[in-house]
């Protein structure tokens, strides 16, 4: 935390009587950010201390508490309200200008709030050791507001000269069966998320310009994180992503290099119009795109889907039963089908369509419905920490941006952890 070097100005039982400043002051305990201080101190050295380093620190974390949308905002809120100065550790309220220079400051320390971050994401996984353990992935857009470039013009502040052009595209099935297709485009970033999905707290992040794909910047954070994160890594069982993720590079690598089962949604990429395959080395076994494996009944011809055996992590197979020996059901061609005793399939046949969890097996579909914890993440940056209006302009800032507010968010569910609450530590609105 930024300690202030003063005396203490109130104990814990005092803490309850400010009310929201509550919030605050669980932050400021909670974020482990001394070595951070330091180096801002260090940066400084001799020069004026009319704005305390971890004074004007702890303001800008009050302002992502308070949900300030600029600088101004803050300041405004700071010279109407003394004991929120007193709680940042500021006698006077800091001038436009040295907010301004003290970004300067900031922007230079990019790689320490993410270290912070990573710490804050370890210290959480001691406290809650199931943390981790499945894992959603998704990108969330990040509108800027700013004068668009031009590329005559060059930076001046007004102009966002970073940010480029990104889009989205929504398909699917109404419910008459007709196909619907929404696009969204905007101007300006992107916001690279992965969170745990039972406990929805962000577990690692990157920032791009808009065009990033979401799939080339996925692979990349899993690599960064196995660098920076190992044990995340080692501890995480599962990955979950929507069709944006559906890639055959990324599914390989969760697997092969990282031993994480990819749980991704998939698309129908198959152009040559059929609606089934036959499964290598088989006759009368085919699949379709979505993994479902049904046998054909030699006499009859009829299809069948296949009841699920389990993945062989040793074989790197799926193992699929007979549907009339496992259901119990009738089938005339029964004796002399040559998959009466079950198959093997290996991933090797299609290693988008078949994966370690068994696409079509109701473990998969449960798994799946846990990727909208992401969602929920994506929702609250945008309603309870203000990245739906900003006012952020440039790549450096927009990191340092989001890897504070992630961070705020990160320190408050530790905080609310370490005091038995639990409950309340996805919330930043609601007092603790």
């Amino acid at each position: 935390m930024a300690i202030i070097p003063q005396p203490s100005l109130f104990v814990w039982s005092e803490i309850e009587e400010l009310g929201d400043l509550k919030r605050l002051q669980l932050v400021i305990e909670t974020m482990p950010d001394e070595s951070l201080m330091q180096k801002l101190e260090k940066r400084r050295k001799n020069g004026r201390d009319d704005y305390p380093i971890r004074g004007m620190w702890n303001s800008l974390l009050a302002g992502i508490v308070f949900q300030h949308p600029s600088i101004e905002s803050l300041r405004r809120e700071l010279s109407r309200n003394a004991q929120l100065r007193m709680v940042c550790g500021l006698t006077k309220v800091p001038t436009s200008s040295a907010y301004s220079r003290f970004m300067v400051l900031l922007l230079k320390e990019e790689k320490a709030i993410h270290e912070m971050f990573v710490r804050l994401v370890e210290e959480i996984s001691e406290e809650l050791p199931e943390f981790g353990k499945h894992l959603a992935m998704d990108s969330k857009a990040i509108a800027s507001f700013a004068t668009r470039k031009n590329r005559r013009q060059k930076r001046d502040g007004r102009r966002d000269v970073d940010a480029d052009y990104g889009k989205k595209v929504y398909r699917g099935k109404k419910e008459d069966g007709t196909p619907w297709e929404k696009i969204v485009r905007w101007f300006g970033y992107k916001l690279h998320l992965i969170v745990d999905a039972i406990h929805e707290l962000p577990v690692f992040y990157s920032v791009t310009k808009a065009s990033t794909p979401d799939v080339v910047e996925g692979r990349r954070m899993w690599k960064d994180m196995k660098e920076t994160m190992p044990k995340r890594i080692e501890e995480a069982e599962t990955c979950l992503a929507d069709k944006g993720y559906d890639d055959t590079k990324l599914i390989e690598e969760l697997w092969e290099e990282y031993g994480v089962k990819p749980v991704i949604d998939i698309r129908n990429m198959w152009k040559d119009g059929e609606a089934t395959k036959v499964v290598s080395g088989q006759t009368n076994v085919v699949y379709n795109y979505k993994g479902t494996v049904y046998c054909v009944c030699p006499e009859t011809g009829k299809e069948r889907e296949m009841a699920n055996g389990g993945f062989e992590k040793d074989r790197n197979t799926l193992k699929k039963l007979c549907p009339a020996k496992v259901y119990g059901i009738t089938c005339k061609g029964q004796k002399q089908c040559p998959v009466g005793k079950g198959i093997r399939i290996r991933l090797e046949e299609d290693r988008r369509v078949f994966t370690p969890i068994d696409r079509s097996s109701r473990k998969w579909e449960t798994l799946y419905a846990k990727r909208t914890a992401v969602e929920r993440v994506n929702s609250r940056l945008d309603v309870s920490f203000g990245m739906e209006q900003h006012t952020i302009r440039g790549l450096s800032k927009m990191r340092v941006r989001c890897g504070m507010v992630l961070g705020v968010m990160l320190a408050l569910a530790l905080g609310r952890i370490r005091e038995k609450k639990e409950d309340k530590m996805r919330s930043l609105v609601c007092a603790a």
